[in-house]
C-alpha cells in the first residue's frame, strides 16, 4: 500500500468529503485526480497510485455517501452534475488549477462532464484523461445488472464470506481471479462496523436516483465527451465489458483527435487499471499531459 494523508473538504451543500492523497510530483506538476465507479470508493485506486508513488501526486476521490466522505441528508443529490460540483469545491479548495483525470465508470461520466466545463477561463484545466470502461453511451444490460444489485444491503461475519459473496456475483467479470484477490477485492467494497460486521462501504439510498432512467449521466454525454477533443485521452474497455460496447469505444476514439483505445481481454465491466496491457498507454498519456503542461506553463 502506498503512503497517503488524508485529504478533507466540504461540499456546497455541507458535507464533509475526503480523498486520499498521495504525495509525489515536481513543484508544478499537474496532480491526478482518481474517481472510482458507482458502488466503489479511493481504495480502488491504491495499487495504481503505489506504482505511480513519488513520480506524481495521485488524489483518490471518495465520491458523497462513499467511504469515509459524509452522506448525503438528501438521496437525489446522488447523481453525476453534484459528484462534479463536490471535486470542483476539491479543485478551488486545494487550489488546483491544471489536473489530469482518470475515471472508471461513474468516475468517468463526472470526468466527460467536467471536460464539459472547460470554456473561456477553464480552457486547458484538464491535461489528460483516462476513461475506464465507460463511454457517452451505455449499454442496456449493463445497466440493468447494476441496477439489480447497488443498493441491497448485504452483512457478512468473516472477509472471506465477502469474499466468496463477491466472487459468485462476479466470477464472469474476473474469470482468472484467485480467491486473494476476491479477498482483496472485498476490502475495498466493505468495511468492518462497530457491531465487527461486515457491511457495504456506501450508503445504499445512492441506489434510488440510479434507478430513474436518465440519472445515470448527463444529458448530452456525446457534447460532454467532444470537450475532450484536443486533450490526451485513454480509453480503456473491458473486453467482456456489458457497459461499453466495443462500437461505443471505437465511435469514441474517432471523435477524438489525441485518443488511445486499449482493450483488457478476459475482463468485464471494469478493469482494475493494474492489468500489464494498460500500463505502458497509461505512462504514454501521463508523458503526453506532461507536454501540454510545459506548452502552457
Amino acid at each position: 500500500m502506498a503512503a497517503y494523508e488524508n485529504l478533507y473538504w466540504s461540499s456546497g451543500d455541507g458535507l464533509k468529503l475526503h480523498a486520499r492523497d498521495y504525495p509525489g510530483g515536481a513543484e508544478g506538476q499537474p496532480p491526478i485526480l482518481c474517481m472510482p465507479g458507482l458502488t466503489r470508493n479511493a481504495r480502488d485506486f491504491d495499487a495504481l497510485a503505489a506504482r505511480l508513488a513519488g513520480r506524481w501526486r495521485v488524489i483518490a476521490i471518495d465520491f458523497r455517501g462513499r467511504g469515509e466522505s459524509a452522506y448525503a441528508k438528501d438521496p437525489t443529490s446522488y447523481v453525476p452534475t453534484t459528484y462534479v460540483e463536490d471535486v470542483e469545491a476539491l479543485l478551488t479548495e486545494q487550489a488546483i488549477d491544471r489536473y489530469i483525470a482518470f475515471g472508471t465508470s461513474l468516475g468517468g461520466i463526472v470526468t466527460m462532464l467536467m471536460a464539459g466545463l472547460m470554456a473561456g477561463p477553464s480552457q486547458g484545466r484538464m491535461l489528460g484523461a483516462l476513461l475506464n470502461d465507460v463511454g457517452p453511451e451505455i449499454d442496456a444490460q449493463g445497466l440493468s445488472r447494476i441496477r439489480g444489485y447497488v443498493g441491497k444491503a448485504s452483512v457478512f461475519p468473516t472477509w472471506m464470506h465477502a469474499a466468496r459473496c463477491v466472487a459468485e456475483n462476479n466470477d464472469d467479470v474476473y474469470p482468472d481471479f484467485a480467491i486473494e484477490d476476491w479477498l482483496a477485492m472485498a476490502k475495498r467494497l466493505y468495511r468492518l462496523n462497530s457491531s465487527g460486521r461486515i457491511v457495504l462501504d456506501y450508503d445504499v439510498k445512492i441506489a434510488e436516483p440510479f434507478r430513474v432512467p436518465g440519472n445515470e449521466a448527463g444529458p448530452d454525454m456525446w457534447q460532454a465527451l467532444g470537450s475532450l477533443r484536443d486533450v490526451p485521452t485513454l480509453i480503456v474497455r473491458g473486453g467482456r465489458s456489458d457497459l461499453l460496447s466495443a462500437a461505443t469505444a471505437e465511435r469514441m476514439a474517432a471523435s477524438l483527435d489525441r485518443v488511445e483505445l486499449v482493450t483488457v481481454p478476459g475482463v468485464g465491466h471494469a478493469p482494475t487499471l493494474t492489468e500489464t496491457i494498460v500500463q505502458a498507454p497509461i505512462d504514454r498519456l501521463l508523458a503526453r499531459a506532461l507536454e501540454g503542461a510545459a506548452i502552457r506553463a
